[in-house]
Formats: C-alpha cells, structure tokens, sequence
C-alpha cells in the first residue's frame, strides 16, 4: 500500500461514546481535549472532511473552574442584531446562571472549524450541568482528563498556591 493516502468512508467510521466528568476542570483545556476528540483527531483514520470523532458527554459542567481572576473578569459578547445592540455577560454570571453549561459549549464551538462539518461535529457533544445525563443506553466510557495531566485540574474555585 505504499503510496495510498488513507480516506475514511463515512460508512466505515466507528463512534466511541465518551463521559466526561468536568468538576474541577480547567475549561479551556477542557475544551481543547473535546474538540480534539469530536474532530477525531485522536484516531489514525483521521479524514480532515469526514465527522469521524466520538460522540461526547460532559456532565456536572457547572463546577469547571477558571484560572486566573477569569471568573470575574472574562466577558461574553453577543449581538442581538440590533443597532448598539452588543451585549456582555461575565463568566461568573453564565457560571451562576441558568445555563452554566453554555460556557463549555461556547469553548467547544470556537475551537471547531466553522461550517457545515464543524457544525455537524458540534452536534455530536452534549453537555449537563448536572450529574445525570439520558445515554446510559449507549454505554459511555469514563475519560478521566484529570489524570491525563495535572494541569488539567483545579482543586475548587481558588488557584494553588506555589
């Protein structure tokens, strides 16, 4: 086979299903081991125009930390499509709020290609603020992103202290 580039077929593609626990989880690191994982980049079948990453859940997304003082002074923008329409929201706010998962969500989509594939494969991840989550039925396997580094993880809202 010396030569051929490998090109995964759609029909040929395995999806893993893969449960998350995100408390005390730095968010943006996180959010690139997930992209990374929807994407599929993590496999060596890896298409760049094929959705052959895993299917994602996230549970108890309301207890990710922020490093930093971001938790306070990161800010959300949006447009409401009006003119001066810009409005912000911090990530404390989001955090409290009635979806705190939407700040994992939002990490997740600006990490993915924009497009139809991207949009695809953020379809693949879903995300709770709670413990509880409705795919039991598919069997996910734990990922413990804690241990793959210890930078992964926060122990609570504070930083460590050197």
């Amino acid at each position: 086979m010396f030569g051929k580039t490998y090109s995964a077929k759609p029909a040929e593609v395995e999806k893993k299903w893969v449960v998350i626990d995100a408390t005390g989880l730095v968010v943006g690191r996180l959010a690139t081991l997930i992209a990374l994982r929807l994407r599929g980049k993590h496999k060596a079948t890896f298409t760049p125009h094929v959705d052959d990453g895993d299917n994602i859940i996230v549970v108890n997304a309301e207890k990710v930390v922020l490093t930093g003082r971001k938790r306070e002074q990161k800010v959300y923008h949006h447009h409401t499509g009006y003119p001066g329409g810009i409005k912000e929201r911090s990530a404390k706010f989001i955090l409290e709020g009635r979806f705190p998962e939407r700040i994992v969500e939002k990490a997740v989509q600006r990490m993915l290609p924009r497009g139809p594939l991207g949009r695809k494969q953020l379809g693949n991840l879903r995300v709770y603020k709670g413990p509880e989550h409705p795919h039991a039925a598919q069997q996910p396997q734990p990922l413990d992103v804690a241990a793959l580094n210890p930078k992964n993880a926060r122990n609570g809202t504070t930083a460590k202290s050197a």
